[in-house]
């Protein structure tokens, strides 16, 4: 369907649906005719693709993923959309809606079952409120997933796509950037929504790395540390290290030692290298 970021034809399926905005459901519909095409461009490398939508709204991102793809499985929780959705996806026969929460549904065992022998992409424009966790739930799970090209609020490009060791990162820029390569693409004003959020946003796209990859064998023990470390970013890091982990400060010192770093480095400060480093460097100290 056509013209599904004019806000007459939007208006329009709204009142012939008796469809209301939900606040709690951080609904912001794209107004904007230039940004659905350009994330799908970016995100789907090849017409044998699979791609999985995550918040299908009134059907516009959909609507360019499945011109792309070979097919498409959207993931939508609101059941106030599918009838919206059975109209503006009446064209296309690539394209599955599951009604359920991201959250709760076995991501793995869909791509098993949906996408066959084919690559696997994932495309959305996200809610702001739950951003983080749909985006290392994809992540943590480890999917056979080529690439996650999202909409974000801007702060959260910024945050997720910088460098550890700048004022920028947090412990979910290290997490991101352990499982894959981030890169923001392109703005993407208020203006471009109905109903108009109070901020920016940004699309960005990770490109997840090859599982052989993973570069450090005891992760659960290093994601509890840079969590650690950034629970105080503005304290020398032994502090907040030492009563999470429950880790000497002496042996938390002698560790940032071994690797480089001063007593009083901060989280903020540590570099991607350098925190494998320092957490190999902590692992082995802590268990002599």
């Amino acid at each position: 369907m056509d013209n599904l970021c004019n806000s007459s034809v939007i208006r329009d399926l709204f009142e012939r649906h008796h469809f209301q905005f939900s606040k709690t459901l951080g609904q912001n519909f794209l107004i904007n005719p230039s940004v659905c095409p350009r994330i799908a461009e970016d995100g789907i490398r090849s017409p044998d693709y699979g791609v999985i939508e995550i918040g299908t709204g009134i059907g516009v991102l959909t609507n360019e993923l499945a011109k792309r793809a070979k097919k498409v499985v959207a993931i939508e929780i609101d059941d106030r959309l599918l009838p919206i959705l059975q109209e503006t996806l009446a064209e296309y026969n690539n394209v599955k809606i599951i009604n359920a929460d991201v959250m709760k549904v076995d991501l793995k065992k869909l791509i098993g079952e949906e996408f066959p022998g084919m690559e696997v992409c994932v495309c959305a424009n996200l809610p702001y409120y739950i951003t983080s966790p749909i985006i290392m739930t994809l992540l943590e799970q480890r999917l056979p997933i080529r690439s996650i090209t999202v909409m974000v609020q801007k702060e959260a490009a910024v945050r997720l796509c910088a460098q550890p060791g700048s004022r920028e990162c947090g412990a979910v820029t290290f997490a991101v950037r352990y499982y894959s390569e981030p890169k923001q693409l392109f703005p993407v004003s208020r203006g471009s929504f109905l109903p108009a959020p109070n901020v920016d946003s940004a699309v960005i796209r990770l490109e997840i790395k090859n599982r052989e990859e993973a570069p450090y064998a005891h992760e659960a023990f290093l994601f509890s540390l840079v969590k650690a470390a950034f629970s105080q970013r503005r304290k020398t890091l032994a502090n907040p290290v030492s009563g999470a982990l429950g880790i000497p400060k002496a042996k938390i010192v002698e560790a940032l030692s071994q690797t480089g770093l001063k007593p009083s480095a901060r989280a903020e400060e540590i570099t991607f290298e350098q925190w494998l480093s320092f957490a190999e460097n902590l692992w082995r100290l802590k268990e002599n």
